[in-house]
């Protein structure tokens, strides 16, 4: 099916539910917050998503897209560690907001390139990742990412400000 592996169907449709996660949390609770049921749905499937990208070799051995799930695993145990151990002090709730988001956006790349590279059949979008094209609309996804990300800071200290002093330290 559009020249995928079984482990590429795999790992596509463990990533289309890991994706589909993400944005119902950005609607639902305006960013992914891994102590809920959606957010640890996100976050269990993106790392099945990175795992079972690692045996996926269409292009020869180890490459960028390796290298950017290995990326997304480092990106998801920092947010972690700032969302449950508060090492970042005050600071600990933006970080893992950005971070989390920050991995939806890594999720794009990918999409973006595989889906543009394949679609519409005979015809793709996409000549293959540096095709100008694509690189714009990973922009753009980039871009989005940002704009979402500033405003999930701006919610959060908006709602720290709002509360008493003690109990703005956890959120």
């Amino acid at each position: 099916m559009l020249g995928l592996t079984t482990m590429g169907i795999i790992h596509t449709a463990i990533s289309l539910v890991a994706v589909a996660a993400a944005f119902i949390a950005f609607f639902r609770d305006k960013g992914i917050d891994p102590r809920n049921g959606l957010g640890k749905t996100y976050v269990i499937t993106t790392v099945l998503t990175c795992l079972t990208g690692f045996f996926i070799f269409q292009h020869g051995g180890f490459g960028k897209p390796h290298a950017l799930g290995i990326i997304t695993l480092l990106v998801l145990a920092v947010a972690w560690v700032a969302g449950n151990k508060k090492v970042f002090g005050r600071a600990s709730a933006y970080v893992e907001t950005v971070l989390y988001s920050l991995t939806v956006f890594f999720h794009m790349i990918p999409a973006f390139t595989e889906t543009s590279t394949r679609l519409p059949v005979g015809a793709p979008w996409a000549s293959g990742p540096d095709d100008p094209n694509l690189q714009k609309a990973v922009g753009i996804a980039f871009l989005v990412f940002l704009v979402g990300a500033t405003a999930q800071v701006i919610r959060l200290r908006r709602l720290r400000r709002a509360l008493p002093p003690a109990a703005a330290q956890t959120v």
